[in-house]
């Protein structure tokens, strides 16, 4: 008679791809980053908005007096107020994305904080999830300080800049997932150039931050308006203006999509990356 063999099935390794596992242990995390970042608050927030205000000062004033004002959505303003109001979204996709890079790159890679974290009963999604809040958190409290700089050069008074800071919330939001792609994929932080040069630095210049999009090429314009800081900017420059921005439900889900679907990403290769 011949024997029976039983074997076992070999246990079955999750989808990377599968939903996030959240709790509420990422915000021990957060706190974490804020008591250590705490100690360099100050030159934190110099850092973050000198580059910026340099900007706004060389361009808006310089340039300004020579451009004088500019037509948006057929309302005459000064350039100074048009490239304040595109400044300040840059500002956030750079803090958010400074911050998800480099400083979550050395938790990640070089500290290996992340692997003292998960010795605690905390998940990496949990992880991942707190420094997507925190690259968020550093870009609002940048473009928070530089939201008061511009209030007190008088630049504009709108209330409506209330709603303006959620929208740069959300812009913050939105390009720390991205950015959390490319610390995923990261090996050194030279790999972080390639975001830089390939991805940053043209969408800043074809965002309608220092010009308008029409002076663009038909065919380049109807790529940067998909861009996620173009949607930014388009729904900030209007509160400026003292202006509620047109069909900004569409611009809003814009930003949305490319923040729930490029946390998604960073967050399956973050798993494949620690093999979870």
């Amino acid at each position: 008679m011949a024997s029976l063999e039983v074997t076992a099935d070999a246990p079955t390794t999750p989808s990377v791809w599968r939903a996030p596992e959240f709790s509420r242990r990422w915000w021990p995390v957060f706190l974490r980053n804020l008591l250590v970042w705490r100690k360099l608050a100050i030159p934190s927030l110099i850092g973050n908005i000198a580059e910026p205000l340099i900007w706004l000062v060389a361009f808006g004033y310089g340039m300004g007096a020579l451009v004088g004002r500019v037509e948006v959505n057929g309302s005459s303003v000064p350039y100074i107020l048009f490239l304040a109001s595109g400044s300040i979204c840059m500002s956030a996709m750079n803090a958010a994305s400074f911050e998800a890079l480099y400083s979550a790159f050395s938790r990640m890679q070089v500290q290996k904080t992340w692997d003292g974290i998960m010795n605690a009963p905390v998940g990496l999604d949990d992880v991942v999830l707190a420094e997507m809040l925190w690259a968020a958190f550093k870009a609002i409290f940048t473009t928070t300080a530089i939201l008061f700089v511009m209030l007190g050069l008088g630049i504009s008074h709108s209330p409506k800049l209330v709603v303006a800071w959620f929208v740069l919330l959300g812009a913050g939001v939105t390009f720390s997932c991205i950015a959390l792609i490319f610390n995923a994929l990261a090996k050194g932080y030279d790999f972080f150039t390639y975001y830089f040069t390939l991805f940053m630095t043209p969408m800043m210049f074809l965002s309608g931050v220092f010009f308008p999009l029409e002076q663009l090429p038909q065919a380049v314009r109807a790529v940067a308006a998909w861009l996620p800081l173009s949607n930014a900017v388009v729904l900030v420059r209007p509160l400026f203006m003292d202006e509620w921005p047109e069909r900004w439900w569409l611009h809003g889900l814009v930003l949305a999509a490319y923040g729930l679907l490029s946390f998604w990403v960073a967050l399956a290769l973050t798993r494949k990356r620690f093999r979870v």
